[in-house]
């Protein structure tokens, strides 16, 4: 091989390494997203796409837990009784839930998808505690609405008291589990009202559940991107009822965003938050990074509700406009008046979890746990997929005095709890393997970069490392020649202010040869520097000496 090609060779090998490192450095930067928009060209939801079937009807069984509070002595309710409400929470009462998305409508000109949601629940007798037949006892919230309604005149106030002897109407109310939840009961009020004012009495019967099941307008008209035109849409809702702001709150509050449940953001961080959107609250909520999990061996990050999502402006600035009116309860509730009919609904955590502690200190019976009543995403951060799902909110009832009306006149203002509910799943081994894939994928891109980057190096770095290597293994008069020009720097070598001339002398023996001579530092071994006793060499300062050039120290050349 002649030298002419060896150099070519050397140059090929060196542009091929400085290649792969631009390479490996533009994977390095742009890998993530790469990927994101090849999965994204996949997984955008359509008719025709992987995550249609998924989406439209659920593949994991799901479960849907109430837990309803039963009011074991409201006839101690009363100012001065000395007593404090006492409540027993019954439950689950578990139902397995039959979702479907019906009345879908594709929008291509802004790449989204309008749909109602269909559930039907069958209830889980094996899996409840307790039965449907159970007898609970709960605040009679429809005849409290009516009388804070109709308090304003002294007719209103006449009214109420009649209709509430008539009809026999008390502070409770005592029904089965099945007519509090899905079937729902009858109330002469709510039959007075539909003859009164049928537009804002929307139903014939009263029911916490009433009349989710197989209903298509519980949940409302949802509009939500498809993730067609950008992944990270994919799943967010744009319009609720066809509004992109609901009303219930002011300013950013009540603006319609977040996700629908099923997908979230790709490529999350320790740092993000993300929000779900809440149907029965009018708002999103947000859900905070709080530790890394595992579920199935696939590592995933746990958002869960904290007390971000319940503040009203005394921790996070940003939240005060879900004050209502002016009025910003304690901590730990959220006023959603506004979207349940104007009734004084609350929602809080299970048991007033995070909240303001004087919730509890006004009653008796509740025992918040963060094991049981932590509301909690577990997403695999890359994906944006749900991992694991669990709890959930409780709609408590602020009950007040109403003058002038009587079973209202003497008792006291508490937060009443009546209701939680908590939507459990977790993802199967075989729909876990699948989801790996994608974290697998982003490190094997990690790693291909690695390798570009390594390889590149050590081409770059290859024809310069072996230079360095040959001459250090040379033979001296090589390495003498390569440092000869070093002499150059002592022009004057008597002059104190050249130090590597001092260094090095080069002196011409008889005999032509070129001889170095180094000029060498005496030391004692206990105190540095000796001077010279020699005469001739005499000097004001510290004594060095010159090697002569028939020193046996000096190399001859």
């Amino acid at each position: 091989m002649t030298s002419r090609v060896r150099h070519c060779a050397r140059l090929g090998i060196v542009v091929l390494g400085i290649l792969c490192i631009a390479s490996g450095i533009y994977l390095f930067r742009n890998w993530i997203e790469m990927f994101t928009r090849m999965r994204g060209k996949e997984m955008a939801l359509s008719p025709t796409s992987r995550s249609y079937e998924g989406w439209k009807i659920s593949p994991l069984p799901l479960n849907f837990d109430v837990y309803i509070f039963n009011w074991t002595n409201p006839e101690d309710f009363y100012v001065g009784s000395g007593r404090k409400p006492r409540f027993e929470q019954l439950g689950p009462y578990r139902f397995r839930e039959s979702p479907d998305k019906v009345d879908i409508d594709w929008h291509n000109q802004n790449d989204s998808v309008s749909f109602h949601k269909k559930s039907w629940f069958y209830f889980d007798a094996a899996g409840s505690n307790g039965s449907l037949s159970d007898i609970i006892t709960q605040v009679n919230t429809v005849t409290h609405i009516a009388a804070k309604r109709a308090a304003d005149s002294w007719v209103g106030r006449a009214g109420i008291n009649f209709a509430n002897k008539m009809y026999g109407q008390q502070l409770t109310v005592t029904r089965t589990a099945d007519e509090m939840l899905f079937k729902g009961y009858e109330h002469p009020f709510i039959k007075l009202g539909k003859f009164l004012r049928p537009d804002d009495v929307p139903y014939v019967r009263v029911g916490f559940q009433y009349p989710r099941n197989g209903s298509t307008s519980f949940d409302g008209d949802i509009n939500m991107f498809t993730g067609a035109d950008d992944i990270a849409k994919m799943g967010q809702i744009h319009t609720w009822n066809s509004m992109t702001h609901t009303g219930a709150f002011e300013g950013t509050c009540g603006q319609v965003h977040g996700s629908m449940g099923e997908f979230f953001p790709p490529n999350l961080s320790t740092n993000d938050s993300v929000y779900m959107y809440m149907p029965k609250m009018c708002r999103a909520v947000p859900l905070d990074y709080t530790e890394t999990v595992t579920v199935h061996g696939v590592t995933a990050y746990k958002y869960s509700g904290t007390e971000h999502a319940v503040d009203n402006g005394t921790l996070y600035p940003e939240s005060s406009c879900y004050c209502v009116g002016g009025k910003c309860p304690s901590i730990g509730v959220i006023d959603i008046s506004r979207c349940a009919f104007n009734a004084s609904v609350y929602m809080s955590y299970p048991h007033f979890y995070k909240a303001d502690p004087r919730f509890l200190e006004d009653l008796e019976g509740l025992q918040p746990d963060r094991e049981k009543h932590e509301f909690f995403m577990t997403l695999e951060p890359n994906a944006g997929v749900p991992m694991d799902v669990g709890g959930g909110f409780q709609a408590n009832y602020y009950i007040e005095p109403v003058p002038g009306i009587s079973i209202y006149e003497n008792i006291p203002k508490l937060m009443i709890p009546m209701i939680w509910c908590e939507e459990r799943v977790r993802v199967s081994e075989e729909i876990a393997a699948d989801i790996a894939l994608v974290p697998l994928i982003v490190l094997l891109g990690q790693i291909v970069t690695g390798i570009l980057l390594a390889g590149g190096l050590i081409c770059t770095c290859w024809y310069p490392t072996r230079q360095v290597t040959h001459f250090c293994h040379s033979d001296p008069k090589a390495k003498a020649s390569v440092l000869r020009p070093l002499t150059a720097f002592g022009v004057n070598p008597t002059a104190p202010t050249a130090p590597m001339a001092q260094l090095f002398r080069t002196n011409t023996s008889a005999s032509g040869n070129e001889r170095v001579g180094v000029r060498l530092l005496d030391y004692r071994r206990d105190s540095g520097l000796r001077e010279e006793e020699s005469v001739g060499i005499a000097e004001s300062s510290q004594r060095e000496r010159l090697i002569g050039v028939d020193s046996p120290d000096v190399i001859v050349r």
